[in-house]
C-alpha cells in the first residue's frame, strides 16, 4: 500500500511537469518562476532516488518495483528541462530588457 501511495504522489507531480515545461518553452520568460523552488524540487527528486538506492528492501525487489524509480527519474528529467529553460529564458529576459532600454 505504501508503494502505491508513493506512486500516486510521484505520478501526480509528474503529470504537471510537462505542462510547466511547455509553458516555459512557449513564454520565453522567467516571470512567475522561482529558481530556488526549481532547485529545491530537483534536489528533492535526487534525494528520493538516493533513498531507493540505499534501501536494502527496495533494492532486493527492484526487479518487481523498478517503475517507482522510473517515475522519480522521469520527474527529475522534467524538472531538469525546466531548469535549462529557466536559464535560456533568463537570457531572453535580459535581452528584452536591454532592447527596451536602448
Amino acid at each position: 500500500m505504501a508503494d502505491l501511495l508513493e506512486i500516486i504522489m510521484i505520478v501526480s507531480f509528474g503529470v504537471s511537469w510537462p505542462f510547466n515545461v511547455i509553458k516555459s518553452y512557449k513564454t520565453k520568460t522567467t516571470k512567475g518562476k522561482s529558481l530556488s523552488f526549481l532547485l529545491l524540487i530537483f534536489f528533492g527528486y535526487i534525494s528520493g532516488i538516493a533513498s531507493k538506492f540505499v534501501n536494502p528492501e527496495y533494492m532486493q525487489s527492484i526487479s518487481e518495483k523498478w517503475y517507482v524509480l522510473f517515475f522519480y527519474f522521469l520527474n527529475l528529467i522534467m524538472v531538469g528541462l525546466d531548469l535549462c529553460l529557466y536559464f535560456r529564458n533568463k537570457q531572453y529576459d535580459k535581452e528584452a530588457y536591454n532592447d527596451a532600454n536602448d
